[in-house]
């Protein structure tokens, strides 16, 4: 009768006996996941790096420890609101743009004309411009990103930054044969006093090409704020190990 089967036995019913394939593989799972930890205790960056997907679709990298992507930061884009018209079809942050045209009046009373090739750029147009180009000139990712950022980590989406050409000297658009104009020998000696500078000087940090034509403003906190990563590492470099 059931009464006389101890409780013990009643509650526990009989399990055929654990396969030792099925031991070894619960070991080896936690053997795995202790190991994840472990990785994860000593090496938190590198780790997660290897976790995070690819923040460019089609694009097969990943962003370093400090943030940037083929040596280009990452950038939020501006709204429309903040955009002013400086040319037809190119606009710029409302502050950045006050100052552009009034750093081109004054290049002007030189006899200088200052140019605008491209300012504000959404990330879309960004997007064709890197893989379009890309692709046209049978060019790896990292080569194309010495010439143009990834959508995303553009200055240009900003709405600070501003190519700029040579009215006199239009062959010299967008090449480093620019620094021969006396446009850029303007921009040498007066940009500063309109708060812009060379983001890729010769020799920069970033591993960007040498880009004479490529100018970025930091007259106000907030643009010395979103530029303060690359002023971090131009000052890294600096000071050495």
């Amino acid at each position: 009768m059931a009464d006389d089967i101890p409780v013990a036995q009643r509650s526990q019913p009989q399990r055929p006996p654990r396969s030792p394939f099925l031991n070894r593989l619960g070991l080896l799972g936690l053997g795995v996941s202790a190991l994840v930890v472990g990785l994860a205790l000593l090496f938190p960056e590198p780790l997660r790096l290897w976790l995070t997907p690819p923040p460019v679709r089609g694009l097969d990298a990943r962003t370093s420890a400090d943030g940037r992507l083929l040596g280009h930061f990452p950038y939020e884009e501006a709204s429309a609101a903040e955009l002013v018209e400086v040319a037809p079809g190119q606009a710029l942050q409302r502050d950045a743009a006050q100052a552009l045209l009034a750093m081109q009046r004054a290049a002007v009373a030189d006899g200088v004309q200052l140019v605008v090739l491209s300012a504000f750029r959404p990330a879309e147009l960004q997007e064709e411009l890197f893989f379009a180009i890309k692709s046209e000139r049978n060019q790896s990712a990292l080569e194309r990103a010495q010439v143009s950022a990834p959508p995303g980590f553009s200055e240009h989406s900003t709405g600070y930054a501003v190519d700029l050409g040579d009215a006199y000297a239009p062959q010299s658009n967008l090449s480093v044969s620019f620094e021969t104009t006396q446009a850029f020998s303007w921009l040498q000696a007066n940009a500063a006093r309109y708060h812009f500078i060379l983001s890729f000087p010769e020799g920069n940090v970033q591993g960007v090409s040498y880009e004479p034509w490529h100018w970025r403003f930091e007259g106000t906190a907030a643009a010395l704020q979103v530029f303060e990563p690359a002023h971090r590492l131009s000052r890294a470099s600096d000071t050495g190990p």
